[in-house]
């Protein structure tokens, strides 16, 4: 009995959100239409979208902005991302647009935002769901490796 008490929990845990900087992920949702970012290079691995078993969604579209992708084509080996690089992933169920989710590489470290298909933040700022998962990645970057 007490399992379903605990997935109860955690599932009432994960939709009240940690959204610590919603002046920040409006800002940032902002620019990202305004960037087109949909326009942006695909990631490494990712050149349509993908099946996925992360918590992003059932399938993902995940996209790299110029100062990523540049790091990527120059080939030098790094050890984090420069500062100004922006990740963001589109996250499905079946065709339906779920979520989108971005991380932008700010002078203090990544800053983490995601918004529901209507552009609600529920996720922004350092949110230790996102810092905890992402850990295991080159520089908090699960999806593909540094150069």
């Amino acid at each position: 009995m007490v399992r379903p008490l605990v997935s109860a929990l955690a599932l009432a845990l994960l939709a009240c959100g940690d959204n610590q900087d919603p002046e920040g992920a409006a800002q940032l949702w902002r620019d990202l239409h305004r960037l087109e970012y949909r326009s942006f290079q695909r990631a490494p691995g990712y050149a349509q979208r993908t099946a996925s078993r992360a918590p992003h969604g059932g399938s993902v579209s995940i996209y790299v902005n110029d100062v990523v992708a540049d790091a990527l084509a120059a080939g030098e080996p790094l050890e984090a991302w420069p500062e100004g690089s922006l990740i963001v992933k589109d996250g499905f169920d079946g065709s339906d647009l779920e979520l989108v989710a971005a991380m932008e590489k700010r002078q203090d470290g990544w800053f983490w935002a995601e918004w529901d298909d209507e552009g609600d933040p529920d996720y922004s700022g350092t949110p230790r769901l996102c810092t905890d998962c992402h850990q295991s990645g080159d520089d908090f970057v699960r999806a593909f490796d540094l150069p």
